[in-house]
């Protein structure tokens, strides 16, 4: 397995891979929320579930959308 040639360039710039970042931010949110009185903070179980698999999905078409490295 190789990286790719300008992967520092491509891990600040792309689009992908800042989706894939939040959607892990998101994922840690949702297991934090199981750790606690869901009542309490009033926010529904499941909703950054969700909206992970919602930034995933958007992480997977960027991935796919040529993207510039300037």
């Amino acid at each position: 397995m190789h990286l790719v040639p300008q992967w520092r360039a491509l891990i600040r710039r792309a689009w992908s891979i800042r989706l894939i970042l939040i959607a892990g931010l998101l994922s840690g949110c949702e297991a934090g929320l199981s750790l606690a009185s869901p009542d309490l903070l009033g926010i529904p179980r499941g909703l950054f579930a969700g909206l992970s698999a919602l930034v995933t999905a958007a992480a997977f078409a960027a991935r796919l959308i040529a993207q510039r490295m300037e």
